[in-house]
């Protein structure tokens, strides 16, 4: 018995270090996990955050080649509004599962700024849907939606935790070209 009680402490030191390992593994394989899981969930908030704003994008494009017809932007490719109605009626439809997603994943700041972006451009869609010729009004909206639109993109680079990205406003030379949108 005494050879038994001699080994006692190493089987003792065994016992706890074969537990310690395996609490070590588990907490490593749940650390792990976890990180996993969270970056899963970033890409997919990167893609619905940038499926939103194509959407939208979309809509806002097509509000500046009608707004081209009334005269009130310098868009170079106009559009009736008859011929862009079914395209209007398609990007609206394209928006809203996309804006479902947003609310379902998005931070609540990027939701509030993804809303002041979209109000701005229904605001758009309904000065053109007026036909309203009013190049200085048009010229305010279009200075809101994008504001609206910066917004949103920095709201979504804090939230993702991005860099600072570009404002998307430059100056191009005089030559007759159509501001950046």
């Amino acid at each position: 018995m005494s050879a038994f009680i001699q080994q006692l402490p190493a089987l003792i030191g065994v016992v706890i270090g074969a537990l310690g390992s395996y609490l070590a593994v588990v907490r490593g394989d749940r650390v792990r996990f976890q990180r996993e899981q969270a970056a899963r969930w970033e890409d997919r908030k990167f893609a619905v955050y940038a499926e939103y704003a194509r959407a939208l994008k979309r809509s806002v494009t097509l509000t500046y080649r009608v707004a081209a017809h009334f005269g009130n932007d310098p868009h170079p490719h106009p559009l009736t509004p008859q011929e862009a109605e079914p395209q209007l009626a398609e990007a609206t439809i394209a928006r809203d599962p996309a804006g479902e997603a947003l609310i379902l994943l998005g931070s609540p700041t990027v939701v509030e700024r993804a809303r002041t972006w979209v109000v701005t451009v229904m605001e758009m869609e309904a000065f053109l849907r007026a036909q309203t010729r009013d190049p200085a009004a048009w010229q305010a909206l279009m200075e809101r939606q994008r504001a609206g639109r910066e917004g949103y993109y920095r709201a979504v680079r804090e939230d993702l935790a991005l860099p600072p990205g570009h404002s998307a406003r430059w100056a191009l030379p005089s030559s007759g070209t159509p501001p950046q949108r």
